[in-house]
């Protein structure tokens, strides 16, 4: 039998909406960045942050210049890798050949 959700207080209900929101645009500037250029596929897989870990592979290709959402998911199957699968999950050699299709631009 499931377990029931816990019951918020109405301040913990907004405290929690108000993170969730910052996350949002947090990921949202990041991935604007790593799109723009300004941000390089290495620098987000480097992060430690939450925000960066908690992306998912999928919206990380998405967001490079010039690969959209089919180029993304032709990476992600040659890599071996679930469309669902966040970046803090992805193993060492997933991320070096993330690294290899992606190089930094110097």
């Amino acid at each position: 039998m499931p377990t029931p959700l816990p019951t918020l207080t109405s301040e913990q209900r907004a405290e929690a909406l108000a993170k969730a929101g910052r996350v949002r645009k947090e990921r949202s500037e990041m991935l604007a960045a790593l799109k723009a250029g300004s941000l390089s596929l290495l620098d987000v897989l480097d992060r430690g942050d939450d925000t960066a870990r908690q992306t998912r592979a999928l919206h990380l290709l998405q967001s490079l210049p010039g690969v959209g959402t089919v180029k993304a998911r032709r990476h992600l199957v040659e890599l071996g890798i679930s469309e669902t699968r966040r970046i803090q999950g992805l193993g060492a050699r997933q991320r070096a050949r993330l690294i290899e299709l992606f190089p930094p631009q110097a």
